[in-house]
């Protein structure tokens, strides 16, 4: 078998490495997503919604991770940089913890007044932190001389976007998100609203939670046994659905430019 010289090798991977930091650089938009298990890039909705919506997929979910960990992860600098900062067009937070991320008891007025790091003693504060820091650091681009909103009056809009958990079992995290979502103005991607079923009926072969005919694992809220983790992959029914529930969201936000 003929070798392929390695001159030619490496002028092929330039030339596919440029090729799609050129495809990515037209697109209309970037998102950054924050999230753990269900939103980290072995799913697949993110990305299929972000095609939908002619935008680049920044995806920084981790599995196991927690709002904690992206508060964290902004204050040192690996959840996006101040050069990116200038790109992001929406910043989509999807930690669906089942916890209260409402609870204002314990909150600070001013971000800088929370100890870090954070731990996840307190959800609410993490994603207060999260918000408020976001939105300063768009704000402050108005002072950096580099940037395309130096010296503008609001500097850079800051959009953020919260997510519900992909089916409605978590009644505290779904319940308390959209509280939050309504005491900033925030649009929220409700995917527990557009899944196609409820936990208030039935299957009515199996008996059982619909959520469980989509994921391979299982939990239990409230005594009651649902479906954890959806099925990973572009090709399973529920991410496609949830991409499209969340191109939905973001193009009534960002229009698909001609």
């Amino acid at each position: 078998m003929k070798r392929i010289p390695v001159f030619t090798v490496l002028l092929a991977l330039c030339i596919l490495t440029l090729s799609a930091q050129d495809n990515a650089s037209k697109k209309s938009y970037t998102f950054l997503l924050t999230g753990a298990s269900f939103a980290s890039p072995n799913n697949g909705w993110f990305e299929i919604g972000c095609e939908l919506s002619d935008a680049n997929p920044l995806n920084r979910a981790i599995g196991g991770e927690a709002i904690a960990d992206a508060a964290n992860r902004i204050i040192d600098g690996t959840l996006y940089t101040i050069e990116e900062l200038e790109h992001i067009d929406a910043l989509v937070i999807m930690q669906v913890h089942d916890r209260d991320v409402f609870d204002e008891s314990q909150l600070k007025p001013n971000y800088t007044e929370y100890s870090v790091p954070f731990d996840r003693s307190n959800y609410a504060a993490a994603f207060d932190y999260v918000i408020k820091r976001y939105l300063a650091d768009c704000y402050n681009l108005k002072f950096d001389r580099k940037s395309k909103y130096f010296n503008s009056r609001s500097g850079k809009p800051a959009v953020v976007v919260l997510c519900t958990d992909w089916h409605d079992g978590r009644v505290t995290y779904n319940t308390s998100v959209r509280k939050l979502a309504e005491k900033w103005g925030f649009p929220v991607v409700e995917f527990d609203k557009f899944i196609g079923f409820s936990r208030n009926a039935l299957h009515p072969v199996t008996g059982e939670q619909i959520s469980r005919l989509f994921a391979g694992d299982k939990q239990e809220i409230d005594g009651e046994i649902f479906g954890w983790h959806p099925e990973n992959g572009k090709e399973q029914y529920i991410q496609q659905r949830m991409g499209a529930v969340f191109a939905d969201t973001m193009r009534k936000i960002f229009p698909v430019k001609p």
